[in-house]
C-alpha cells in the first residue's frame, strides 16, 4: 500500500516533506504517521494513487483495509507501548532508537515535516512533539511555536463548536526529560533494545563456538543425496539456521493458499485453553492442512526430516504476515506449570519445539529476538530457524522467550510449525538430569 517513491503529482503539503526532508530516507519517518490515518480514514488513499488505479477501483478493492485493519492499527496505535513519538525519537529523552529517528536535523526542515502532520493529525500533539524534539533546551524558538500551534488549535476547536483548551500558558516552557510510564512487560527496554540492534551479547569467545555443517537428519533418505546447510546461530539454547529451506515457488504457493484465510492473529488463552487475540500480537495468521495442496505435505515432510521429530501430532502449518508496526511482544511457545489446560484440546502435549520458516526478507525491523539472552535473528527469506522449548525432562526453558520486533519498513512473512511431546519418546528421549 506504501509506495517506496512518491507520484509525479503530488498534492500539497505532502509536496514539502518530498522537497525538503533530503537528509534521510523521508518514507521511514512519514510512514508511522500516516500509517493510522490512512487506514482508518479510507477517504486519503486516493492521494497514493494515479487515474489509472482509480478506473480500476473495483479491481483494487480487495486490497484495501478491511474492519479487522482498522482494529489493528487501532489496537496498534493506542494500546502498544511503543507509541509513535518513541519510534520516531520526538522527545530528548528517547534518543537511542536507531537510524529512524529526528534528532540532528535542522529546525527549518523539522518544522516543515511537522506542518505537514498537522494537516492530516491534530496540530498541538504533532507540533508539541516536534518542539520537543528539539534537543537543545534553550531553544528561544520552541516555546514562541508551540504555543503558537496551541493557540491555532483552540480557534479550530471554537469554530467547531467544541469546548475550548485552556489558554495557553505565556510562561517559558521546560523541555524535560521524557520517562516511560512502568508497564506489564519486565524487560520492555533489553527487549527494544535488541529490537534496534543494541545489547546483542554476541562475544568472541561465543563466537567461536558456532560452526556450519551438512544436516542429513540422521540418514534420512531424503537428505542423503542433498542434505540441508545448517548454521549455529546461538549456543545455549542452541538455536539453529537452515538455508534453502523453502523455495521462491513454495513460499509464494503457500503465500497464495493462506491469503485467502487471513484474519487477525491469536494466542491461546493459558487459563482456559481457547484462542483469543490479544493486543500484544498485532499480525495476520492462517493454517494450512497437509491436506491443502502437495507443497504443504511436502514441507511438512521436511520438517519431519530435518528435526528427526514427528509431525503427526504437531500443529497446523501457521502463516503470519506482519505489516508495518505488526509485531508479537515477549512470550512464550510452551505452557507454563500455572497453565496447565493450555494445549489439553488437542491431546498431544506440550510444544517440545518450534520451527520457524522466514518467507520474506524485511527492510527494517522485524527480528526475531530472546531478551533473556541478548539474542537477535534477522529474517532472511528462504531460511528458517529452530530451537527446543522444552529440555529432553519436559520441563520448561524459560530461556527462550522470544518476541517479534516491530516492522518498521516492509512487510514480513513467516511460516511456523509448533511440535508437540507426543510421538517424540524414542525420537528424543529423556535425559538423565532436569536440564539435558
Amino acid at each position: 500500500m506504501f509506495l517506496r517513491k512518491w507520484p509525479q503529482k503530488i498534492p500539497n503539503p505532502f509536496f514539502l516533506i518530498h522537497a525538503s526532508l533530503t537528509q534521510f530516507d523521508y518514507i521511514y519517518i512519514y510512514i508511522y504517521i500516516y500509517v493510522y490515518v490512512c487506514v482508518i480514514k479510507r477517504s486519503y488513499l486516493f492521494l497514493f494513487f494515479s487515474e489509472g488505479f482509480i478506473s480500476n477501483m473495483s479491481v483494487h478493492r480487495q486490497y484495501f483495509p478491511d474492519d479487522e485493519d482498522e482494529k489493528g492499527a487501532a489496537i496498534r496505535k493506542y494500546n502498544s507501548h511503543i507509541k509513535s513519538h518513541e519510534t520516531l525519537i520526538c522527545d530528548p529523552g528517547a534518543q537511542n532508537y536507531g537510524p529512524y529517528i529526528l534528532h540532528g536535523i535542522q529546525e527549518k526542515y523539522l518544522m516543515r515535516f511537522c506542518c505537514c502532520c498537522c494537516c492530516i493529525s491534530q496540530p498541538v500533539n504533532c507540533m508539541s512533539c516536534a518542539v520537543r524534539a528539539l534537543a537543545d533546551p534553550s531553544h528561544q524558538r520552541a516555546g514562541t511555536n508551540l504555543r503558537y500551534f496551541e493557540q491555532l488549535l483552540s480557534k479550530e476547536l471554537r469554530a467547531r463548536g467544541q469546548s475550548q483548551q485552556e489558554p495557553a500558558d505565556e510562561r517559558p516552557i521546560q523541555l524535560d526529560t521524557y520517562e516511560r510510564p512502568k508497564d506489564y512487560l519486565p524487560e520492555r527496554e533489553v527487549y527494544e533494545a535488541l529490537c534496534r540492534g543494541e545489547g546483542v551479547k554476541m562475544t568472541q569467545k561465543r563466537r567461536s563456538r558456532l560452526f556450519c555443517r551438512y544436516q542429513d537428519g540422521n540418514r534420512s533418505p531424503r537428505l542423503l543425496l542433498k542434505p540441508m546447510k545448517e548454521e549455529d546461530e546461538w549456543d545455549s539454547p542452541h538455536i539453529v539456521r537452515y538455508l534453502e529451506a523453502l523455495s521462491d515457488e513454495e513460499i509464494e504457493k503457500i503465500k497464495e493458499l493462506a491469503k485467502p484465510n487471513l484474519a487477525r492473529a491469536t494466542v491461546r488463552d493459558p487459563k482456559t485453553g481457547v484462542l483469543t487475540v490479544a493486543h500484544y500480537r498485532v499480525s495476520k495468521s492462517a493454517w494450512l492442512e497437509g491436506e491443502d495442496d502437495p507443497v504443504i505435505a511436502r514441507v511438512n515432510q521436511r520438517i519431519e526430516d530435518i528435526t528427526g521429530l514427528s509431525v503427526d501430532t504437531a500443529e497446523l502449518l501457521q502463516v503470519a504476515n506482519y505489516g508495518v508496526g505488526g509485531q508479537y511482544e515477549p512470550h512464550y511457545d510452551f505452557s507454563r506449570k500455572d497453565e496447565p489446560d493450555a494445549f489439553v484440546s488437542l491431546g498431544t502435549g506440550n510444544r517440545v519445539a518450534t520451527f520457524l520458516n522466514y518467507m520474506s526478507d524485511v527492510e527494517a525491523g522485524g527480528a526475531t529476538v530472546f531478551p533473556d539472552f541478548g539474542a537477535a535473528i534477522w529474517p532472511r527469506k528462504g531460511t528458517a530457524v529452530f530451537w527446543y522449548n522444552l529440555f529432553k525432562s519436559g520441563e520448561g526453558d524459560y530461556r527462550t522467550r522470544h518476541a517479534a520486533c516491530p516492522v518498521l519498513v516492509g512487510s514480513k512473512w513467516v511460516s511456523n510449525k509448533w511440535i508437540h511431546e507426543r510421538g517424540q519418546e524414542f525420537r528424543r528421549p529423556c535425559g538423565l538430569t532436569e536440564v539435558d
